[in-house]
Formats: C-alpha cells, sequence, structure tokens
C-alpha cells in the first residue's frame, strides 16, 4: 500500500508499506522503519506523545 503525502508544493512524499519494512520519504530521501519501529511510531501517535505541529 502506498500513501502521498502532497501538500501542494514541488515534490510528493509517500508512505510505502512492503512485505519487510515501511519506507517514508520522496525519490532519494527516504527512511526505512521496520514493522517494529512503525508500530511504535504509532503507538506514540495515538498516546498523544507525538502530535500535530
Amino acid at each position: 500500500m502506498r500513501v502521498v503525502l502532497c501538500c501542494g508544493k514541488s515534490g510528493c512524499p509517500a508512505v510505502e508499506f512492503k512485505d519487510s519494512c515501511v519506507e517514508i520519504g520522496e525519490a532519494d530521501h527516504t527512511a526505512k522503519l521496520t514493522a517494529g519501529e512503525w508500530n511504535l511510531l504509532v503507538e506514540k501517535i495515538r498516546s498523544g506523545e507525538l502530535g500535530k505541529i
């Protein structure tokens, strides 16, 4: 699954779910998270520890 995060500026970062990881970013600027790292990020967002900026 791929979710594109366009905000009206040049380039469109995306979150791409692959078999062994989750990739976040655009073109040559991506971060790869393991399933555990992704799940920790989701937990922190849901708990309110991370929020909107």
